[in-house]
C-alpha cells in the first residue's frame, strides 16, 4: 500500500519548503521510502499523488526484493565491474561493514537510528568522525546501486535525513587539516637509514634507490604511485619536463595527463637512473613505502607518512617565492584553495632566509 505525507519546513530566509514523502508498506512492513522537496505545497502534493498512483498501477516496487545489508555488500564486493575505478580505502571499508551489526539490517528497512547506532559503536571503538564518515558515504554508494544493478530494494534516501543528524551529533565529520612536515634532522636520519637499507639486501632482492626516490618525491611533489609510473618515453630532455599520466583528480578518474617541470635536481635524478625498462623507477610503490616505513619506525620518527613529502615539496616551493599558480603546475592541483589549505605548511623561521635574499 502506497501513501504520502507533506511536511512544511521553515527556511533561513523566512520562506517555506514542502517535503513530500512517499511510503510503501507490505503487510505492515516498510519496503520503500522516497522523498522530494518543493517550494510549493500543491506541487509537492501532485508529485505524491502521481508517484503513489504509478506504484499502485504498475506494481514497480513488487519486482524488487529486500536483503540484509551484508548480503548486498557481498554482492557489490564480488562484482568486479563495480570495482574497476574504486580505491583501496573503499574496498577496505566495505569489507569491514560486512562484519558489523548494521549488516544484519534489511536493505529496505534501514533507519536513521540504525546509522546512529553503527556510528556510536565505531566511535566507542576509538574511530574518529572523519573515518566514520567513510562508512556512511560508501554504504550510501552501494545502496544507490542496489536497485539498478541487483534488483534489490534499498532505502538509500534515508541518508538525506540521517547525515545532518550524524554531523550535529558529532559522530561524523571532516578530517582535520594535516600539517606534518619532516624536520631537517629527521630527513638526515631517514637518508642515513635508507642508505643502510640499500647497502643490505638479501639474495635476489631488487635494490631500490630509496634516496633518489625520496629526494625526487620532495622536489616534484609527486605521489609515490605517480613516481613509480613515470615512463622514459614521456620525458622531454630539452624542456626538462615529464608527462604524468592519469594524475589524481576527484572529477576525472582517467585521462588526466599533465606536463610537469622537473625542477632543481629532479631532472639529474632521472638521468642517472639505469634505463632497464620502459619505467624510470620500475618498482612497486608499496615496496617503496614499506621500506620507508620500516626505516622510519626503526628510527622512532612518529606520525610521518610518505605522502607528507608531497606537502614538504609544495611548502618548499612557496618558501622559495613561487606563486600559487606556479606551484599548482608542479603539484597538479586544479583547486588552488585545496593546495593552499592542505598542502602548505610554512616554517616561520624560513621567512628570514627570504628576507636576506632580497
Amino acid at each position: 500500500m502506497a501513501s504520502f505525507n507533506i511536511e512544511k519546513r521553515a527556511k533561513a530566509d523566512g520562506s517555506f519548503s514542502y517535503r513530500c514523502t512517499v511510503r510503501v508498506k507490505d503487510n505492515g512492513v516498510m519496503i520503500h521510502r522516497e522523498s522530494k522537496t518543493f517550494s510549493k505545497k500543491e506541487v509537492a502534493r501532485q508529485w505524491g499523488l502521481n508517484l503513489t498512483s504509478k506504484i499502485e498501477q504498475d506494481g514497480a516496487l513488487k519486482k524488487l526484493k529486500a536483503v540484509p545489508l551484508g548480503a548486498l555488500l557481498n554482492l557489490y564486493f564480488n562484482d568486479h565491474d563495480l570495482w574497476a575505478n574504486t580505491g583501496r580505502t573503499k574496498r577496505y571499508v566495505i569489507k569491514m561493514l560486512i562484519d558489523c551489526d548494521i549488516a544484519k539490517v534489511l536493505s529496505s528497512n534501514l533507519k536513521t537510528s540504525d546509522l546512529i547506532t553503527h556510528c556510536k559503536n565505531r566511535r566507542d571503538a576509538g574511530t574518529g568522525p572523519a573515518t566514520i564518515y567513510h562508512d556512511i558515504a560508501y554504504l550510501r554508494s552501494v545502496m544507490k546501486k542496489a536497485g539498478p544493478v541487483f534488483n534489490i530494494d534499498a532505502n538509500y534516501k534515508i541518508f538525506e535525513d540521517a547525515v545532518p543528524v550524524l554531523i550535529e551529533m558529532g559522530l561524523v565529520g571532516k578530517s582535520q587539516k594535516r600539517t606534518r612536515r619532516p624536520t631537517e634532522n629527521e630527513l638526515e636520519r631517514l637518508k642515513k637509514g635508507l642508505t643502510e637499507r640499500m647497502n643490505y639486501r638479501a639474495n635476489g632482492e631488487v635494490r631500490i634507490p630509496y634516496l633518489d626516490i625520496l629526494e625526487f618525491s620532495i622536489l616534484t611533489c609527486m605521489r609515490i604511485g605517480e613516481v613509480c609510473a613515470l615512463r622514459w618515453d614521456d620525458l622531454n630532455r630539452d624542456h626538462k619536463t615529464i608527462l604524468v599520466r592519469d594524475r589524481k583528480d576527484p572529477r576525472k578518474k582517467e585521462g588526466n595527463h599533465m606536463i610537469v617541470p622537473l625542477l632543481a635536481g629532479s631532472f639529474d635524478i632521472v638521468m642517472r637512473q639505469p634505463k632497464t625498462t620502459d619505467l624510470i623507477f620500475p618498482f612497486k610503490s608499496r615496496s617503496v613505502t614499506a621500506g620507508f616505513q620500516r626505516v622510519r619506525n626503526e628510527l622512532g620518527i612518529e606520525d610521518l607518512r610518505y605522502h607528507d613529502l608531497r606537502r614538504e615539496g609544495a611548502s618548499r616551493l612557496f618558501e622559495k617565492g613561487y606563486s600559487i599558480e606556479e606551484v599548482a603546475q608542479v603539484t597538479g592541483h586544479r583547486n588552488l584553495n585545496i593546495l593552499w589549505q592542505v598542502y602548505t605548511q610554512l616554517f616561520p623561521h624560513k621567512l628570514h632566509d627570504k628576507f636576506l635574499s632580497d
